[in-house]
């Protein structure tokens, strides 16, 4: 590390024992990041040879207003997000306002009452809970008389296949399979993982849609859930696909009948993919999916980082300082309260946004316990950028994720393990 570079640092108050302790972890992941860099070098050719097949024009990134009729950039951004993903059709969309609101579209527009819902991988994440009705709310599945369970995974982590086999009934129509964690120390699910979940499933009743929630997981590998018998991958804009740059948005793709059945849900009856301007977001949309893969890519680093400055530590971290990575989440079990609200506002205090603000747990809508979170992001709410939030419950795991880039994700970290040994969370020799 040159002198100028640590210079920078001390005057951004990293005291030079943290930063030394920092740079040296970082020196032995050389090898680990030249394989992140190897991924996201595939999947940038494979999302500009999308781009190049669909003929994308600056024509196409202009707006329309109103009902959105003959949006030629919407149309191509969607053929452009197939060809991505290995499917037939996809729904990309600024009405899309969240991944949980995409996944919400998917799952309405796709069953009707007496239809139940099953998740092989245990329970989903927190803000799903209200829209399935695991926790009673207005307007969820449960009161048009859809129903849901879930098969645990087992105590090690694998599948409960037998659970699976045993919980398919006569009224089981979706397979929902969350491939990140969500608030959860369960491992993150790879695509092979994915693919043998949806081969046993359909082995059972080839009729059962099965449906992925991507979210922090796409372009970690070189292949997507669609690669492998998926018939719905959902997930948001804010996060990887968006590349930093979609300020709003969700996608769903896969096959068009399930596509077209969401789009039908999204506006009305009749109308489906016709109709949605997309208010001049285009030219965002289509150079955040180009983009991606390296954001992605500075993510992953920062997060294989993050793993083995706090595992050296003695900190349990999930996945572990050497596991193969399927998201872009790291979870650390912080053990108490104080490491996990220190290190979150080591976080905030490296963002480029609102860095001043110092946060603090507070009653979330749609959580179940007071969260603390950090994110100083140009986009609200953006998990591809650097942020970091956590349940105020035992065993206290803090969740990070995202950057825009490499030297952001490992400056934050620095900066959240400065925060941990200024409060005496941490002591280094």
């Amino acid at each position: 590390m040159t002198n100028f570079t640590q210079k920078m640092y001390e005057k951004l108050s990293i005291q030079e024992n943290v930063y030394n302790y920092c740079n040296n972890i970082e020196l032995k992941l050389k090898d680990r990041f030249e394989q992140v860099d190897e991924i996201a070098e595939y999947n940038q050719l494979k999302v500009l040879t999308a781009m190049r097949d669909n003929k994308v024009s600056d024509i196409h990134f202009a707006a329309t207003t109103g009902y959105g009729y003959n949006d030629l950039g919407r149309d191509v951004l969607e053929s452009v997000y197939a060809s991505v993903f290995n499917a037939e059709a996809s729904l990309v969309r600024p009405q899309l306002i969240s991944g949980t609101h995409a996944l919400t579209i998917a799952l309405s527009g796709n069953l009707r009452p007496g239809d139940e819902i099953l998740s092989p991988v245990g329970k989903p994440y927190d803000t799903l809970e209200e829209v399935i009705g695991i926790r009673e709310t207005k307007g969820s599945l449960k009161e048009f008389g859809i129903t849901y369970s879930q098969v645990d995974m087992l105590q090690d982590g694998s599948i409960d296949y037998e659970g699976i086999k045993n919980a398919i009934n006569e009224r089981t129509k979706l397979i929902t399979i969350q491939r990140s964690k969500g608030y959860d120390t369960r491992p993150t699910l790879s695509v092979k993982q994915i693919e043998d979940i949806i081969s046993y499933v359909k082995s059972i009743n080839e009729n059962l849609i099965c449906m992925v929630d991507n979210c922090y997981g796409e372009f970690v590998e070189i292949i997507e859930p669609t690669d492998v018998g998926a018939d719905m991958v959902v997930g948001s804009l804010i996060k990887n696909p968006g590349g930093g740059l979609a300020p709003i948005g969700g996608y769903i793709v896969g096959k068009e009948q399930y596509i077209e059945n969401a789009a039908y849900r999204l506006t009305a009856p009749g109308l489906g993919k016709e109709v949605g301007a997309t208010l001049g977001l285009n030219q965002s949309f289509f150079q955040g999916l180009f983009m991606a893969p390296q954001i992605v890519a500075g993510a992953l680093k920062g997060a294989i980082f993050a793993a083995n400055i706090f595992e050296s530590l003695g900190y349990e971290s999930i996945p572990n300082s050497t596991e193969s990575r399927h998201d872009i989440i790291q979870a650390i079990n912080m053990g108490s309260e104080d490491g996990v609200v220190a290190f979150c506002r080591g976080i905030q205090a490296a963002a480029p946004v609102d860095s001043f603000v110092v946060p603090e747990p507070w009653a979330m809508p749609g959580y179940d316990s007071d969260v603390i979170m950090a994110a100083g992001t140009f986009v609200q709410g953006s998990s591809i950028e650097l942020s970091a939030d956590a349940p105020i419950k035992p065993p206290y795991t803090v969740f990070f994720q995202g950057g825009l880039s490499w030297h952001h994700a490992k400056f934050g970290i620095i900066t959240a393990l400065q925060k941990m040994v200024d409060n005496n969370s941490i002591i280094l020799n």
